[in-house]
């Protein structure tokens, strides 16, 4: 079942409590949190206070994180601890990935491995025993409101085909990264099954009446595209 999951990186922080409230009204299934370190990737974003206070306000649904830390070990109990359902790591943020990625099982979360758009796929070949997810970028990490890259598709295809042929079928493969309403069917075709958007959903115009009713519009356009693509094969 494909699930889309909006990135708070392009909510309006002042009202986070409400915005994640409206957009899982919405329609979506979990939140994603981008977090960014000013060391692995340019900028610096939210840390697990955010994740623990959305979780004291009230926010019951899973909530994926998004490392792009360096280094990565001490930070990931953290984030389980503040309410994190799942964690992804990037393989150069850690000298160690299979440790990394076992520290996140261990914790109780859902273990997933990042890759850049310049990683190479076969990286990912040892640690699929260690990994529930693959996040696929589409954009160079560390940036919000990027545009999608074309190539993103086709290395889609290759994890997804990788993971069907080497008997880990049930690994998830999630991207990440310029996903809109006019990208997200292809994706969808090329193997992804989590879709995880930022701008798109959070920076639509102001059209209905509510916030939750924009959203609500963007998120079922964005279902209807994966239903074409996929149960149409587009």
């Amino acid at each position: 079942m494909a699930e889309i999951a909006p990135s708070i990186l392009a909510a309006d922080f002042a009202r986070l409590g409400a915005e994640v409230e409206d957009v899982l009204a919405a329609g979506a299934d979990l939140i994603h949190f981008d977090v960014m370190d000013n060391h692995y990737v340019p900028n610096l974003s939210v840390g697990p206070l955010v994740l623990s206070a959305l979780r004291r306000h009230g926010i019951e649904a899973p909530i994926d994180v998004h490392l792009m830390v360096k280094p990565v070990d001490r930070i990931i109990g953290e984030f389980i601890e503040a309410g994190a359902c799942a964690v992804a790591i990037h393989p150069e943020a850690s000298e160690h990935p299979h440790r990394s990625l076992a520290l996140i099982r261990e914790g109780g979360a859902e273990a997933g491995l990042a890759l850049n758009p310049g990683t190479p796929i076969s990286v990912l070949e040892p640690l699929l025993g260690s990994t529930d997810y693959v996040l696929m970028m589409s954009v160079n990490p560390g940036f919000g409101g990027q545009s999608f890259l074309p190539g993103s598709l086709e290395r889609t295809r290759a994890v997804r085909r990788l993971l069907d042929e080497s008997g880990h079928s049930k690994v998830g493969v999630a991207i990440d990264g310029g996903i809109k309403v006019d990208n997200i069917g292809k994706a969808a075709a090329a193997g992804a099954d989590t879709f995880i958007a930022g701008s798109a959903i959070f920076g639509v115009p102001e059209e209905a009446p509510s916030r939750r009713d924009d959203y609500r519009r963007v998120v079922a356009a964005m279902r209807d595209e994966i239903g074409r693509h996929v149960e149409g094969g587009a």
